[in-house]
């Protein structure tokens, strides 16, 4: 495992500027296998898209069944599997890494508020600095700010949040539904990589636009695992005909 999480830290730096690092989102393991067979070099689970593959709406899966996915789709694959494990299910910090390392996951996504508030920045920080204390180098934290989604949308109070979680041991920090014009500003503001969700849209800036703009890491939520269920469905109904 501990060369699964160097292989992953290794393609967060030195990225030139245009190439960021992209990370489908497995949310079973043969979703995995095809992404790790198509040439992905790791991957990164959503919580929304298992939630759904689970029965669950999001938000609403319970910590046991998430790590069980998670544990499926790290044994499907031999590239690095980094998992969204949402706030934290309330775990104490070295429980979350034992949690994780049990599930062979090298990375995670911790968000940084709770049924739609943000947390305390400073208090979080505190959180953080535990889970990478107990962590060791042996995950990699990519620490999500929810400024865009739960807070006001100013930039710079992302910026402030963010560097906080690097300061406490984040590798990697994720202004989640930070608006494309936005991202130079956070680019530079922000000191290490970048992770930016990339819309799955006709008009949609290209993962390497975005890489252009300041994205490091690519990732897409659970937008593939509701592409192939629409793509079940137009496929269920045609089979009605």
């Amino acid at each position: 495992m501990t060369g699964a999480v160097e292989a992953l830290r290794a393609l967060h730096v030195r990225r030139p500027q245009g190439d960021p690092l992209i990370l489908p989102g497995p949310w079973d393991a043969a979703s995995a296998r095809a992404l790790a067979e198509a040439g992905f070099e790791a991957l990164a689970t959503p919580s929304a898209g298992v939630a759904a593959a689970l029965g669950y709406a999001d938000g609403e899966t319970p910590a046991d069944e998430m790590f069980a996915a998670v544990a499926r789709i790290t044994r499907a694959v031999d590239v690095p599997v980094t998992a969204d494990i949402e706030d934290g299910y309330g775990l104490a910090p070295k429980e979350l890494v034992e949690r994780l390392l049990a599930a062979g996951a090298v990375g995670c996504n911790i968000e940084d508020s709770t049924g739609g508030a943000l947390k305390d920045p400073r208090e979080h920080a505190d959180y953080l600095a535990e889970f990478c204390a107990a962590a060791a180098g042996r995950i990699l934290l990519n620490a999500r700010v929810d400024t865009f989604v739960h807070g006001d949308g100013d930039p710079e109070r992302a910026v402030e949040r963010a560097a906080l979680y690097i300061a406490a041991g984040a590798e990697c920090v994720y202004p989640i539904m930070a608006p494309v014009a936005v991202l130079p500003l956070l680019r530079s503001g922000i000191e290490g990589p970048l992770n930016t969700l990339a819309l799955l849209t006709p008009d949609g800036p290209s993962p390497a636009a975005l890489g252009e703009l300041g994205a490091t890491r690519i990732t897409f939520g659970p937008q593939l695992q509701r592409r192939a269920t629409a793509s079940a469905a137009e496929l269920a109904a045609g089979l009605r005909q």
